[in-house]
């Protein structure tokens, strides 16, 4: 659903009854137009389920009249219910994430819910401060571009009684719904690929935390299996662009110039490395070898190509959606999505 133009604004005329137009309109400006006490019009605002139909209608109507709010939270007030979902990226920099929420918000901005977007950074207390602050904005449903590991946080969401969707992982026991997939196995697949091509000395780099440290796990119990020798590990956070991969393959290259090919759990961080293997003039694949996790939009478009252990960011983002608005509809139960990486071979291994 393409948004309207900035100046496509549907302007609501002032009425007699309306406020003068001079300062900023507040709750007592709303709660005198609706006949209300200003703390009916705050208890609207924050838990609309606890004021009458009737005053929500007249409330609603006030805050257009004024322009106090916008016309998703009239929508909350004359339902009861809110129409925002909010979804928290775990990097703004990855154009996998934001391509699956894309698809998400596409589902669900055409069934009239408006879709919010935060960011978490890979960081716990900034993930702690974004729940936290749900108990006050009161979502329809909340989604995450991963799955949330820290107990407290878990009982947060769980709390605020509402539909959770996590994603990209495919943990025993998710929050509640859940369109995921063994990061494990991807590593493993990455592992797999490289043994096929005949490499035997390989690193790997990435996050030791969270998905990345499964990618690793995965890919370094592969190795062992298939008789290949993981030389050196190399953990690259934060991940804050193609730069860092680059600097990261510059230091890995110092200390092992012997390893003949590597894993990148993350392929913003691979991209940056096939960059450094070019300026070396390394010939790719054969004096080394790099594959990344993600299928990133620009890994064809890099170099020789970069090889990629992926899965369909878009379906994801549109299942991810389906499955809110079913459950947003009324259905019930726990919901779970497994998705399968697959491998997408290019001239970088």
């Amino acid at each position: 659903m393409i948004p309207p133009r900035p100046d496509a604004v549907l302007r609501i005329p002032r009425t007699a009854q309306s406020p003068a137009p001079s300062g900023k309109v507040g709750l007592k400006d709303v709660a005198k137009l609706a006949g209300v006490a200003p703390i009916t019009v705050s208890r609207a605002l924050s838990d609309p389920a606890k004021v009458s139909a009737d005053k929500r209608g007249r409330i609603e109507a006030a805050m257009k009249a004024t322009g106090y709010q916008r016309d998703a939270m009239a929508s909350a007030l004359r339902s009861g219910r809110s129409r925002i979902v909010v979804a928290y990226q775990s990097n703004m920099l990855s154009s996998e994430f934001s391509r699956a929420l894309r698809a998400c918000a596409g589902v669900l901005e055409t069934a009239g819910y408006q879709f919010l977007i935060g960011q978490t950074g890979y960081s716990y207390e900034r993930e702690a401060a974004a729940i936290q602050s749900l108990s006050q904005l009161r979502p329809a449903a909340v989604l995450f571009t991963g799955v949330i590991e820290m107990e407290d946080n878990r009982d947060r969401l769980r709390a605020l009684g509402v539909p959770i969707l996590e994603t990209w992982a495919w943990p025993p026991d998710p929050i509640d719904m859940l369109v995921g997939f063994s990061n494990t196995d991807a590593g493993r697949m990455a592992a797999e690929h490289l043994a096929r091509q005949g490499h035997r000395r390989v690193a790997v780099i990435g996050r030791a935390t969270g998905r990345g440290a499964l990618r690793h796990a995965g890919f370094a119990s592969a190795c062992a299996e298939l008789g290949l020798t993981v030389a050196e590990t190399l953990h690259a956070e934060p991940l804050e662009g193609t730069g860092a991969g680059s600097a990261a393959l510059a230091r890995l290259l110092d200390r092992a110039p012997d390893i003949d090919a590597v894993f990148f759990s993350n392929s913003v961080l691979a991209i940056g490395g096939l960059y450094e293997a070019l300026r070396r003039g390394l010939d790719l694949p054969r004096e080394l070898a790099i594959v990344g996790f993600g299928h990133h939009e620009d890994a064809g478009n890099v170099g020789p190509g970069l090889t990629t252990v992926g899965i369909d960011t878009t379906r994801l983002g549109r299942t991810a959606g389906e499955l809110l608005l079913a459950r947003l509809g009324g259905e019930q139960g726990l919901v779970r999505h497994a998705m399968v990486p697959t491998l997408c071979p290019r001239g970088s291994g």
